[in-house]
């Protein structure tokens, strides 16, 4: 099998076009996965019948998804496997990005089905463990997540996959000094060229700084990553929770006003209407909000929706416990995840149901995740239960994470002293 063949033929000639293009103008430049683009269908122009060179194309549109956060690039990739397949039907390379847009679509459930079944066919795939990976932590099956990501180490020693999977599960273990030293190491190992990887590391690692409550390394970070990737959604919406954090709140607004300019997502648009309301601009608070419920609405019932946030909003903005606890229960059914499992747990508690949502709260920390907002939940909701001493842990537990969340614990904390 020639596995990743064609791929290593589109990065050459995605090499060759830059260098090009390089010769030609300096007016535009192109992103990794835009060349990647540019390459394939030059491969397709050559040979229409070279199904590999869709399978390329669909890699490299999933890829420009992630660099954009445009959910139409899947859909331009699910266009090209489907021409993959006319032409070599069922071929492994086309299976396996397959999965991945399927990830990216948030159908966690449909991807562990297909990636169980190439695992299955080609057991020693390191990319199919990396999906296997991505989909249990995603539904919650985090001991067959770090099995799948053992794999991937085992298969290839510490290649970048491996590591920012490892890493990922190390965070949601509790071990967030392990998790950063992993994502240090995959920065590291990153090709210069790769730009939107190295940003999307960087901003990961900002992200474990700022759950550590490193305010200041993270924004180094962030803006570094802005540097290598300018407008890099995800760092941007990282800088605004430093900022955030800085009680710089019109700051944050106007960073997460340009990402929801790029990326018109409801749960964009639920963080800016947050950053509003803490700017003291509560009219412009409101409109966002409602215009986010309409957006949240609308997508409530697929993959890729907003019900987190949609969750938080009827919960702790517009008053509407019973609404919170709807839609809590209807993503419960689709995926069991730590923070699904905390959203759940905090429309309970808004629904007076103290003992459940103890239950589901605990359930979320025994993975042994260390974040202030779980923990402030958890400390009202041991509070309500009757559990003053255990809610004087997870508060103060919170607190010294000194990060989004321990404000509100603090001031609970000060409360019942």
């Amino acid at each position: 099998m020639k596995t990743f063949s064609i791929l290593l033929t589109i990065l050459l000639a995605a090499t060759l076009i830059a260098q090009a293009q390089t010769t030609k103008t300096a007016a535009v430049k192109l992103s990794p996965a835009e060349r990647n683009i540019a390459a394939a269908r030059a491969l397709i122009d050559k040979n229409p019948k070279n199904y590999e060179a869709y399978n390329g194309l669909a890699l490299a549109l999933a890829r420009r998804a992630r660099e954009t956060s445009d959910p139409n690039f899947y859909k331009q990739g699910e266009a090209a496997l489907q021409k993959s397949f006319e032409i070599s039907p069922g071929n492994f390379d086309g299976k396996r990005i397959q999965v991945w847009l399927l990830l990216g679509k948030h159908e966690f459930a449909a991807a562990l089905d297909e990636a169980r079944k190439l695992n299955k066919r080609t057991p020693d795939d390191v990319m199919v463990y990396g999906f296997l990976t991505d989909a249990n932590v995603e539904l919650g099956n985090y001991a067959d997540a770090e099995s799948a990501a053992n794999w991937m180490m085992k298969l290839r020693g510490a290649n970048q996959p491996a590591l920012t999977r490892v890493a990922y599960l190390r965070e949601l273990f509790g071990d967030l000094d392990g998790a950063l030293q992993l994502m240090n190491m995959a920065y590291q190992s990153n090709s210069p060229s790769q730009v939107e990887d190295g940003a999307w590391i960087l901003t990961q690692m900002a992200h474990l700084h700022l759950a550590m409550g490193d305010t200041v390394q993270a924004e180094k970070e962030l803006q570094q990553a802005l540097a290598m990737f300018p407008g890099y959604h995800y760092a941007l919406g990282n800088l605004a929770k430093v900022r955030i954090q800085q009680k710089r709140y019109p700051e944050a607004v106007a960073l997460l006003q340009q990402r929801y300019d790029a990326a018109p997502h409801a749960e964009n648009l639920y963080e800016l209407a947050v950053a509003l309301q803490l700017a003291g601009r509560h009219e412009d608070a409101q409109k966002a909000f409602a215009e986010f419920e309409q957006k949240s609405l609308k997508e409530t019932n697929i993959g890729d929706n907003s019900n987190h946030e949609l969750i938080m909003y009827y919960a702790d903005y517009a008053n509407a416990p019973e609404k919170a606890l709807s839609v809590a229960q209807r993503e419960i059914a689709r995926r069991r995840d730590i923070h699904t499992l905390d959203c759940y747990a905090w429309a309970l508690y808004k629904n007076g149901q103290y003992s459940e949502a103890r239950k589901q709260i605990e359930t979320a920390l025994a993975v042994g995740v260390r974040d202030a907002s779980i923990f402030h939940h958890a400390g009202e909701i041991a509070l309500k239960a009757g559990d003053k001493a255990a809610a004087e842990r997870y508060l103060q537990q919170a607190v010294q994470l000194n990060t989004w969340g321990s404000q509100q614990a603090s001031n609970t904390l000060v409360q019942i002293r």
